[in-house]
């Protein structure tokens, strides 16, 4: 796959997940915490990732989305 394809790939995933809500002034549940998103998804490494902030640790980090919720949106788009 070329890197111009998996841009390509990788904007329409991280769409598809701003979409679902994982984008700025959102908040999301992951690994048993709630996280206000601070920015949209991003690609990072081999998967997608956003900001985010707790109420206890206000100090903005990245969190990396779980595979599984990249595998249920790029099914998503092959089923559309």
């Amino acid at each position: 796959m070329t890197t111009s394809l998996r841009g390509v790939i990788s904007s329409e995933i991280c769409a598809k997940l701003k979409a679902l809500g994982y984008a700025r002034s959102n908040r999301i549940r992951l690994y048993g915490e709630e996280y206000e998103v601070l920015s949209d998804p991003f690609s990072r490494d081999d998967g997608v990732a956003v900001e985010v902030a707790t109420a206890k640790e206000r100090t903005p980090r990245v969190l990396k989305l779980p595979k599984m919720i990249l595998r249920m949106v790029s099914q998503e788009r092959r089923a559309a």
